[in-house]
């Protein structure tokens, strides 16, 4: 499967190369089903979401904390 087409903008791809997230979020939703992630839908539906929003829709406060 093809990468989303959101990830080089999305902060999950900066979350992931400062070592905040783990790898597997990357390759369960970014560079695999994509479809299915929270992130994917609210953006294709024009609707705002937190930048600490994970793949899978539960906020990270520890991200909020360190933008």
């Amino acid at each position: 499967m093809k990468e989303c087409k959101w990830y080089p903008v999305c902060p999950i791809k900066r979350f992931y190369e400062e070592g905040k997230i783990d790898r597997k979020w990357v390759e369960l939703y970014c560079k695999g089903n994509w479809k299915r992630c929270v992130r994917y839908q609210m953006e294709e539906a024009g609707e705002p979401h937190s930048d600490c929003m994970l793949p899978n829709g539960a906020i990270d406060e520890k991200l909020c904390r360190e933008k």
